[in-house]
This record gives structure tokens, C-alpha cells and sequence, in this order.
């Protein structure tokens, strides 16, 4: 990660969610998981960063492809680029909610059942939309649930 990245990423625990992008339409393994169908578009992948560290440790990973996967979204960030993360210093376990609140939206769909949600009951953590949502109306809707609920974003492409 570069020092201007890091300067911008909180070391607190939070949420996070990363959004990347699909060019084209490909077909990866993502380890248990299998052989997985990606549509071109945007995937947004929500996680929490609770252990030491914080968001900039985790984040730090997650930003680097990884020559050894470990989690589920180490073998989709093999394919995809990341474009902007934004996370919450909340320092609840998050995710669930992020990825709920997402997959309400407009032509939104969870393409892999069970990424990233190992650990809970939600059908998936990473959403797809064909489209890059916008961060305001995001955290208008995160706001009727959290009403102190603050957002931050970080621009990488």
C-alpha cells in the first residue's frame, strides 16, 4: 500500500466496503467455492476490520493480490481491480447490514452465494450492480438506519 494511501486509511476498527470492476465478462475458482461465473460491472465486497490493526491493516491485505489466497476475496482480487473503498469507524460488526442495504438497490444481485459470509447467516457479503452506485444516496439510506452513521471514501482509480 502507498504512504498516501495509508495516510488516508483509518488504523480504528470499522467496516469497509471495497468496490471493484469487472471489464469483461470472465470465469474464476475461488478456492471451496468453486468455479464462479463474473459479469462485467461492479462488485462491491463489504467486510469488518475488528482485530488489531483496524480497517488500515485489513485494507492494507486486501489491496495487494495475494500469491497465496486465504479469504474469499483474495481470489476475486486476482481479477479485479479495486476503485474506491469506503468504510465506518463504527467499531460494530457492520458488513451484514452494508451488504443488505446494497442488495435492496436497483438491479443489484449476490453472484456468489456464501462469499465472504462464512461466519453469519447472509446469503453473500459481495454484491453486483451493473452500475457504480452513488456514495450520497448510500449514505442517505445508511442514515435512516444509523442516524450518526458517518461514511468516509478513498478514490483509487
Amino acid at each position: 500500500m502507498s504512504q498516501l494511501l495509508s495516510e488516508q486509511i483509518p488504523t480504528q476498527k470499522g467496516t469497509y466496503l471495497l468496490q471493484m470492476v469487472c471489464d469483461e465478462p470472465t470465469v474464476i475458482s475461488v478456492g471451496k467455492l468453486g468455479s464462479v461465473y463474473l459479469k462485467a460491472g461492479f462488485y462491491h465486497y463489504c467486510g469488518s476490520a475488528l482485530g488489531p490493526g483496524g480497517l488500515k491493516a485489513r485494507l492494507g491485505h486486501h489491496l495487494k493480490r495475494s500469491t497465496n489466497p486465504h479469504w474469499h476475496l483474495d481470489y476475486l482480487r486476482q481479477y479485479l481491480s479495486v476503485r474506491s473503498i469506503w468504510w465506518t469507524t463504527d467499531p460494530l460488526r457492520r458488513e451484514c447490514e452494508w451488504a443488505a442495504l446494497l442488495t435492496g438497490w436497483r438491479s443489484a444481485s449476490t453472484p456468489i452465494q456464501g462469499f465472504g459470509a462464512s461466519d453469519c447467516t447472509c446469503r453473500s457479503h459481495l454484491v453486483y450492480l451493473p452500475y457504480s452506485p452513488s456514495l450520497s444516496t448510500f449514505r442517505k439510506r445508511w442514515r435512516t438506519k444509523v442516524p450518526e452513521g458517518r461514511v468516509g471514501r478513498l478514490f483509487l482509480q
